[in-house]
């Protein structure tokens, strides 16, 4: 990323040789910087479009505990990523012989908190949030680190790993700073250096304003890119507010409006409809989105649907991931922090790992590894 940075940092001439005794034409160096600029971008994407790399999370660890009764508190059901999260935790859950009670807070406030005093009632021995904000859960989670129940998370906290100041042992998540780098620059080599971008985020998420945050950096960076504007939309509310934002936005930008970056795909979910009734073309308006690769995504990629990438979320893996730290930590161990790499899903990619799906699924064999790791059959 630095490379690209500098890329853009020099803007003074340079000039071309020429004949003797004709005057040499000065020669944009700015212009040899984009070109540099756009090859390193390409180089990056084409990185995160191959196809699963070899499993290189862990191989060794603790063997299952059984008899183990947990809760999961989605943020959100809604929500075709935190949907395909569940769904692995419930296979992994199934694998290693474990009860599991699941409360959905639908995005919000209230329901939020009321969810984590119901999971709590429910005297499980583990908790798991898929989606939300650790740090905004607090005092709900309170009562738990109080009871020594273990907690780990799914997309809670900004950065993967561990999240220091929380009760929560381990944020399961890809890198999101790169998940948002790799969109905009997808973007930025889609269109030849040239995207006019809208980004949408969601504030009431430290992760997603991070993640508009990275995209609108990248997006700066470019010298023949515009970003028009970093729209704030609750992605709990976005059924209810695209249709009217993205026609807004269209009257607004017109045709300087090219390239539509989100923190989540569920944006296009409802703004896709609007560019269909207003007449524009498949190809007006390109979307792309940091996350998470939902099947909504993975059908608008492959008819052509103005989407033309998605950073998708090994979802299924997070599920199980989420299901091996909770049995390390009721076996007494540390969390691994592993981070999976980051996944560009573009229709040239889509049929290798659980493409034809409608899923990014990795064919790494992680479902074999985990049940070596645990020794259940």
């Amino acid at each position: 990323m630095r490379g690209l940075l500098l890329a853009w940092a020099c803007a003074c001439m340079l000039s071309a040789a020429a004949a003797p005794g004709i005057p040499t034409a000065p020669v944009p160096r700015a212009a040899v910087a984009a070109r540099d600029y756009l090859a390193e971008a390409k180089r990056v994407v084409d990185a995160a479009a191959q196809p699963a790399a070899p499993w290189n999370g862990p191989r060794n660890g603790p063997r299952a505990q059984p008899g183990k009764r947990i809760a999961v508190v989605a943020e959100d059901l809604r929500n075709g990523g935190i949907v395909g999260v569940v769904d692995g935790v419930l296979e992994a859950a199934k694998v290693i012989g474990w009860r599991v009670k699941i409360l959905d807070s639908s995005g919000t406030p209230d329901l939020r908190l009321k969810m984590l005093a119901n999971a709590l009632a429910s005297r499980p021995n583990g908790l798991i949030i898929v989606g939300g904000d650790v740090h905004a859960l607090l005092p709900g989670l309170q009562p738990f680190a109080e009871r020594s129940i273990p907690i780990v998370g799914w997309h809670v906290a900004a950065h993967a790993g561990s999240v220091p100041g929380t009760p929560a042992a381990m944020n399961v998540a890809t890198n999101p700073l790169e998940v948002a780098r790799v969109t905009a620059l997808a973007a930025i080599v889609q269109s030849g250096g040239h995207a006019g971008v809208v980004i949408f985020t969601d504030s009431n998420f430290q992760i997603a304003k991070d993640k508009a945050d990275a995209m609108a950096a990248v997006v700066r960076a470019c010298s023949g890119c515009t970003l028009l504007e970093v729209r704030d939309v609750a992605i709990s509310r976005s059924q209810e507010l695209m249709p009217d934002t993205t026609r807004a936005l269209l009257a607004r930008y017109s045709k300087h409006w090219t390239y539509a970056l989100a923190i989540n795909d569920i944006y296009f979910d409802y703004a896709a409809p609007v560019l269909t009734q207003a007449g524009m073309p498949n190809t007006a308006i390109a979307m792309l989105s940091a996350g998470d690769g939902s099947e909504s995504a993975f059908l608008r990629i492959r008819t052509g649907t103005f989407q033309t990438g998605t950073v998708a979320e090994p979802l299924n893996l997070h599920g199980w991931q989420l299901v091996d730290e909770m049995n390390r930590l009721f076996a007494g161990e540390g969390v691994t922090g592993y981070v999976f790499p980051v996944h560009l899903v573009t229709a040239d990619n889509m049929a290798a790992d659980g493409g034809d799906r409608l899923i990014y699924d990795p064919a790494n064999g992680y479902r074999d590894i985990y049940r070596h790791i645990w020794q259940r059959p």
